[in-house]
């Protein structure tokens, strides 16, 4: 556990809000309780969302196309995003509600996971930090099986748990949700410890992606920025049509046309591969090189043309890992 004891209370090192945490009360997450002194974690070995999804949809463009994820979550998130997609989860145990769930062990997911014949474990639809020794034991396990594990995450963590479990972690796909001023206003976040994140995992060596959900009035003016970060760290930019949620149902889905000129921001500052997301249709990569299509997506089917991570046509290597 990531904290240190504090005038008899108990300061949580998980992420960047440094909650301190007094006798029987939870930090931001909802999951976290001290009890007794000690930091405890309410949601070890408690999924509350598990399925078998392509792996497109973590999204994950770049890697293993084609293949399952084996997807679990626990309630808990370390941010109150007002656009949040899975807040019936997410929010749920906040302030001090009853933690939601059915007992599954690390253990048990690995062997569903292979007994599905999934190719990785992805931590995802909430934050896996907040259930980060759940994700961590059941990701040595996977390493141990020849599973990937697959990080879905904000990207609010800390240096030392991520330095943990980034040792496990073969993809990530982390969300860039705007400026600064944008995450602190909607979020209760930062935005800083989230690009350190970003780059922290470059640095590691895992293959990362990064989302932005595309909110018409409220980041839309922060793409620029954004685009420029992701062109100097990592090849792959998903911009995800927002569509009314939560706490923002009176703001309209994105306009396809706002959805296309984020594209060509992206295009323009560099991004080797700009998808667009959350809306019907296909969603090829194509070879930066010469153009052929050399994976082709219509939703999640996928159909792979690369000679071992090669195009077919002109031998460019395309950035990602596409061999087992």
């Amino acid at each position: 556990m990531h904290y240190e004891h504090k005038q008899g209370s108990v300061v949580c090192h998980l992420c960047p809000h440094e909650c301190t945490i007094k006798e029987n009360m939870r930090g931001l997450c909802g999951v976290r309780e001290n009890i007794g002194g000690k930091l405890y974690s309410l949601v070890y070995g408690k999924a509350v969302s598990v399925s078998i999804d392509p792996i497109e949809k973590k999204p994950l463009y770049h890697f293993l196309p084609g293949t399952k994820a084996f997807s679990v979550a626990t309630v808990g998130c370390n941010l109150r995003c007002s656009f949040c997609q899975n807040f019936e989860i997410s929010q749920s145990p906040k302030p001090k509600k009853p933690i939601a769930g059915h007992e599954l062990s690390p253990e048990d997911i690995v062997e569903l996971a292979k007994s599905y014949k999934c190719s990785s474990i992805a931590y995802t639809y909430t934050e896996p930090t907040v259930f980060f020794e759940y994700a961590l034991d059941t990701a040595k396990l996977a390493r141990k099986a020849d599973l990937k594990n697959l990080w879905i995450s904000n990207g609010f963590t800390n240096p030392e748990p991520l330095d943990e479990i980034s040792k496990y972690i073969d993809a990530a796909n982390i969300d860039i949700k705007g400026s600064d001023k944008f995450y602190r206003e909607f979020t209760g976040g930062r935005l800083d410890p989230v690009l350190d994140t970003v780059e922290s995992l470059v640095k590691k060596g895992v293959w990362t992606e990064v989302t932005t959900l595309l909110i018409p009035g409220h980041n839309d003016s922060d793409l620029e920025d954004i685009a420029k970060f992701v062109a100097s760290h990592v090849s792959v930019w998903h911009i995800s049509r927002f569509f009314p949620m939560y706490k923002m149902l009176d703001v309209p889905p994105t306009p396809k046309d706002m959805l296309e000129r984020a594209k060509k921001i992206g295009e323009d500052a560099g991004v080797k591969y700009v998808y667009i997301g959350n809306v019907p249709g296909k969603s090829d990569t194509v070879c930066p090189k010469c153009g052929y299509h050399v994976i082709e997506r219509n939703g999640y089917d996928v159909v792979n043309h690369l000679d071992h991570g090669k195009c077919p046509k002109c031998g460019y290597k395309i950035e990602g890992v596409f061999d087992e």
